[in-house]
């Protein structure tokens, strides 16, 4: 029996009558893991020694999968680039101690795109992650092999991380759940900090229970982490069958409605369009109001340009320690200059240089004013927008993307509403740290398509409680890519 294909409470129910054992499940997983591995690339470490733990909860002893951005002591940990293609940490970061101490069993370390910059999964240094549901299409990123992993059926949840919609896209282009908690509501500490005002921690899952049960287990503050929250005091996961009857949600018209792209001969974001519409008639049968609003067209033409400037900016001052000096292989070089100049040209793949470039340029002090300043300016604008809009609605429902994944090598028009809008609307739930979820919502060209839900920050259970009720309607949960049947 295919174990791990299943969802968390019938996998806790197979353990507990001991018709399976933790030792069992993590063979099935590892022996996936590899016998998947050269076709989709999926991973960067395979464990091949199970970590024992006396951890009790519904997590205790089913394997999962951790993205490799995340420090584990006396594991690689490479963040996928050659700078850190050796690099064994001396500590732990918090979420997986909290998933130790839980129970859970680490079976194998993620690919991701370069230090998590990149939303493709192309640019990892082992290599590119393939789309499970068709090997010629990206799974996106930057948590590419997360992603992979649970939607082939390896694990049945797997951690990653989310800086403009890292989680969520690669969860929507997967056909799984992704969900992306409230900003600081689980710990970065042990996190390679990308963009730190933007980055969260998140799960990839199979159901939105499932997600809960994670987040359950991975929030709460912590010490070592200034920005984490105090824990809420509640249980996620007993809190996702309420009534959700008289809710209210919104979309944003200038993206979703039809009528703007009668000019469009792009078919996969017509009829990706089209189903959402038919997912909101769904909704609206729970006896949830979900209206279209007004969204200034000007502030959604922004997200992009906004989110790269921070991001870029934020990246750059939180890896200049990546100098082949205090981390990375020591290149050759007669000063320092040089040898931090060699092992830079040789440690990083040509996006993150264009990246850092960019990043240093932006924070140049000439241009500060103009670049960083105005981004952060706006991005205060958009998350006004937002609260606003939540004082009246529960949360925006968007679909995850203008299509299905893309083939590898295409290229997209950045100028269009869909690139544009339908395909970076995902950044404003890291922009004001609010609480997103992307799950699966149907097919086009037999792959998968997401809707996405964002919430007000601090009400994550309200967000995976609609999301469950709406997951129940819409009949995806626990699905498993045809490739890897």
């Amino acid at each position: 029996m295919d174990m791990l294909k299943f969802n968390i409470d019938d996998i806790r129910k197979k353990l507990d009558s001991k018709e399976v054992t933790s030792d069992e499940l993590f063979d099935e997983a590892i022996k996936k893991a590899h016998m998947y591995q050269d076709e989709y690339n999926a991973f960067v470490t395979i464990m091949d020694k199970k970590e024992e733990s006396d951890g009790k909860s519904v997590l205790s002893g089913i394997p999962y999968a951790l993205k490799d951005n995340f420090s584990t002591k006396g594991i690689l940990t490479t963040a996928s680039s050659n700078i850190l293609k050796d690099y064994v940490p001396v500590y732990d970061a918090t979420a997986y101690t909290k998933l130790k101490e839980s129970g859970a069993v680490l079976m194998g370390k993620t690919v991701l795109d370069e230090l998590a910059m990149g939303g493709t999964g192309t640019t990892g240094h082992t290599g590119v992650v393939r789309n499970p549901w068709n090997k010629d299409r990206l799974i996106g990123g930057s948590s590419a092999g997360s992603a992979c992993a649970v939607a082939l059926g390896i694990v049945p949840f797997a951690i990653g991380s989310d800086t403009g919609d890292s989680i969520r896209k690669p969860a929507a282009f997967g056909g799984v759940v992704g969900f992306k908690p409230t900003y600081g509501r689980i710990s970065r500490y042990g996190l390679f900090a990308f963009a730190s005002s933007l980055d969260h921690v998140g799960c990839f899952t199979r159901s939105v229970k499932d997600a809960a049960y994670v987040t359950d287990v991975l929030k709460g503050q912590d010490e070592m982490d200034m920005t984490s929250l105090e824990d809420d005091g509640k249980v996620y996961a007993d809190l996702i069958d309420n009534d959700v009857k008289g809710r209210k949600l919104f979309y944003i018209k200038e993206a979703c409605d039809i009528e703007n792209y009668n000019d469009s001969n792009d078919e996969e974001l017509l009829e990706t369009l089209k189903k959402f519409h038919e997912t909101l008639d769904k909704i609206r049968s729970l006896g949830i109001i979900v209206e279209g609003v007004s969204f200034d067209k000007e502030l959604l033409n922004a997200i992009y340009p906004a989110y790269m400037t921070i991001s870029c900016a934020e990246a750059t001052s939180n890896n200049a320690n990546l100098t082949g000096i205090q981390f990375g292989p020591r290149a050759e070089g007669i000063s320092i200059n040089d040898i931090m100049f060699n092992a830079r040209t040789q440690g990083f793949s040509e996006l993150i240089k264009r990246r850092f470039i960019l990043g240093s340029y932006i924070l140049q002090k000439e241009n500060q004013e103009k670049l960083f300043l105005n981004a952060g300016r706006v991005r205060r604008l958009i998350v006004d927008k937002m609260n606003e809009l939540f004082k009246e609605y529960d949360g925006l429902v968007m679909p995850a993307s203008g299509g299905i994944a893309p083939l590898f090598g295409t290229k997209s028009d950045q100028l269009s509403d869909r690139y544009l809008i339908l395909e970076n609307h995902l950044a404003i739930g890291n922009f004001g740290g609010f609480p997103s979820i992307s799950l699966p919502s149907g097919f086009v060209n037999d792959m998968p398509i997401s809707i996405n839900i964002t919430g007000r920050a601090m009400e994550d259970d309200v967000v995976l409680n609609i999301a469950n009720k709406v997951e129940e309607v819409m009949g995806y949960k626990n699905i498993v890519a045809k490739d890897g049947e």
